[in-house]
């Protein structure tokens, strides 16, 4: 077999993704409060970046005077051309001109007037709660425990879940603190006894058996049901209940409406995630029968290239000092024009999928969420002119204010499903059909799946229970059995 060497001309096409190509596609698909958190980080890292304060001039940087010449008269300044949109090629070596870059990061389009609508409500964002922990070590300072008990009880407190469930064995806190389990079960004993009622349990039974001990007359009744038909209080087969205890149906009935209003997770108040508060991307205001789309720049920081770096490279500082950090300056350069470019670039996107959603949701903007028209990326891509993954960027942790409410711009995306006699209808104004007959539903006798298709087929929208119960899943709606209500 014989070997040799050849030379094959080959042309191929591929896709380079340039710096900035990839910048921008970083910028695009991120939330609101990371791309401040970027551009913060940029500021600090890069010296050229600076934010424009609201104290300041926007424009008092384009007033430049011209100087004066030897007679006394000021020369005519020169004419200012526009920088052409940077492309990312190249390697950033060559020369920068100054004079053509005068324009402030700003934002694009309109910009949020507080006369035109009102903005969404910050009371009470500021607000934090005391946490489980603290709350629990609050009770137990005040409470008679001594120095070995406030030990052991601090060892409790700190093994707690997130629902209030002691979650170490007493063994291991004996082993901790050097004494017996026996101690450590009375100094439960006791922490149990704090508020809420049922903490510092070690499973369900136990965390109920704690809230029975307020059941009153009750209590013997609760007790046993708790202990011995826990299982059938969960199907609520309260007829077996009442046969096994050989109790009334009524009495049973009675100790299953106090377990109702018990709490199985009586730390979970206390732990509540903290509510973040959502900073809407894009306001929609309803101005006449039209509808205004307007980019919220609220607290974002506004960018632009110093003015000490800027004398640098433009020839105004000393010669000693433009040839020490002119290098150093240039690298920087194409960093901070690729950002600020970037961002013009991702809310000029921004604005016009917005747009084309509102133009296509116009009747849900009009009416409500029954008239939530199915919508596909394609549809937007195919109406801005964007690939279909550019919109897919843009729509993720974005969010718009609405006369109807904030919604994220995933929202208004959706499959359709038949109806008969006209078009076809969006799923999640079909989920807000199914939302409408459960509410009108008599709670002693829920529709099944089954029954609620029979209903939406009387309006014209033709679908199937296992669509009905994936819908009811993405609810949260529990099945007839679970909605079912004795009392």
């Amino acid at each position: 077999m014989a070997f040799e060497l050849r030379q094959n001309l080959k042309l191929t096409q591929q896709l380079i993704m340039t710096p900035q190509l990839q910048q921008a596609i970083k910028l695009l698909q991120m939330s609101r409060l990371d791309l401040v958190d970027m551009v913060q980080h940029e500021i600090e890292e890069n010296p050229l970046l600076e934010e424009v304060t609201s104290d300041e001039d926007p424009d008092a940087e384009k007033k430049i005077e011209p100087p004066e010449t030897a007679e006394g008269d000021r020369e005519e300044p020169p004419t200012v051309q526009r920088t052409e949109e940077l492309t990312g090629e190249g390697d950033g070596r060559e020369d920068f001109d100054w004079e053509n870059y005068l324009e402030d990061y700003g934002p694009v389009g309109a910009t949020y007037d507080r006369k035109e609508g009102p903005a969404p409500a910050w009371d009470n964002l500021l607000t934090t709660k005391p946490s489980l922990t603290d709350h629990l070590m609050w009770q137990l300072r005040l409470s008679e425990f001594s120095e070995n008990e406030r030990c052991i009880g601090e060892q409790i407190i700190g093994n707690l879940d997130y629902n209030g469930y002691l979650v170490a064995t007493l063994d291991e806190i004996a082993v901790q603190e050097k004494v017996t389990p026996y101690f450590v079960e009375e100094v439960l004993r006791k922490v149990q006894e704090f508020d809420p009622i049922g903490i510092a349990a070690r499973d369900v039974r136990e965390c109920l058996l704690i809230q029975a001990r307020m059941a009153g007359d009750a209590r013997a009744l609760i007790e046993r049901i708790i202990l011995d038909h826990l299982k059938e209080l969960e199907v609520r087969n309260y007829a077996h209940i009442a046969r096994k205890l050989k109790v009334s149906l009524e009495d049973v009935m009675a100790a299953v409406m106090i377990i109702s209003h018990m709490d199985p997770r009586p730390g979970s108040a206390y732990n509540e995630e903290r509510i973040q508060a959502i900073v809407p991307d894009v306001y929609v205001i309803k101005t006449d029968d039209d509808y205004k789309i307007v980019l919220n720049d609220d607290g974002f920081p506004r960018l632009r290239i110093s003015n000490f770096y800027r004398e640098i490279m433009g020839g105004t500082a000393g010669r000693e000092k433009q040839e020490s950090g002119k290098r150093y300056i240039k690298e920087r350069v194409q960093s901070a024009t690729w950002l600020i470019k970037s961002i013009q670039q991702r809310q000029k996107t921004i604005y016009r999928v917005s747009v084309s959603i509102v133009r296509f949701q116009r009747d849900f903007f009009d009416h409500g969420v029954g008239f939530l028209k199915p919508l596909i990326l394609r549809d937007i891509a195919d109406d801005v002119g964007m690939h279909e993954s550019t919109i897919s960027r843009v729509v993720t942790n974005k969010y718009m204010h609405t006369p109807r409410g904030i919604f994220e711009l995933k929202y208004f995306f959706g499959s359709g499903i038949h109806k008969t006699g006209c078009e076809n209808v969006s799923s999640k104004s079909v989920q807000e059909e199914i939302r409408k007959i459960i509410s009108g539903e008599d709670s002693r006798k829920p529709f099944s799946d089954q029954e609620i298709v029979k209903r939406l087929g009387v309006s014209g929208i033709k679908i199937a229970r296992r669509t009905i119960a994936k819908y009811r899943d993405m609810m949260a709606v529990l099945p007839s059995s679970r909605r079912k209500k004795y009392f």
